[in-house]
């Protein structure tokens, strides 16, 4: 039965070896989906990201940096808190700063998310400038052209004034 398609009459019925039904929208091939994430520079940075240090998370699950960090270490992410304020969030060991992460930890960081207001951003991009991190992502209500120009002059990847729950939900359901 693989294979065969019967047509309805918004959906494409998907008959499958195991006898389960499949739908999906008509339109675009999966394919052409398939191509277009590929394509798709947040979709490449969020699927080769393992570990983020979540720049100003908090302990607090009433605050938004606590609960995107939540969706994404649900999501399969490690999560490494970068806080000052807190000894440990998300059952992580939290860091005061980008510098002060151990070496192995430093190593394994593969975005920086920040959770600060556009003024305390440059020294953010600074100490990933200084570790080498690959990517930084300011969340939505943050913006600072300066930092992301110096960044993207570093060689980092930057996405600014987006939520990474949103894109990761949008792109992976």
């Amino acid at each position: 039965m693989t294979g065969k398609v019967a047509v309805h009459v918004r959906r494409v019925f998907l008959a499958t070896a195991t006898g389960r039904e499949r739908f999906r929208r008509r339109g675009k091939p999966r394919l052409y989906e398939k191509a277009l994430k590929e394509s798709d520079p947040i979709y490449e940075l969020l699927s080769r990201t393992k570990t983020i240090a979540v720049v100003g998370l908090s302990e607090s699950p009433m605050r938004p940096s606590h609960g995107v960090s939540a969706y994404m270490q649900a999501a399969g992410y490690k999560i490494v808190p970068v806080n000052p304020r807190i000894a440990e969030a998300l059952g992580e060991k939290a860091y005061p700063s980008l510098l002060e992460l151990p070496l192995e930890v430093r190593k394994r960081i593969d975005l920086v998310d920040v959770f600060r207001r556009p003024e305390y951003v440059d020294e953010i991009v600074e100490q990933a400038i200084q570790l080498k991190i690959p990517a930084i992502w300011m969340q939505e209500g943050v913006v600072n052209e300066r930092a992301a120009e110096k960044a993207r002059k570093a060689g980092m990847f930057v996405v600014m004034d987006r939520c990474v729950l949103k894109e990761h939900r949008a792109r992976f359901g």
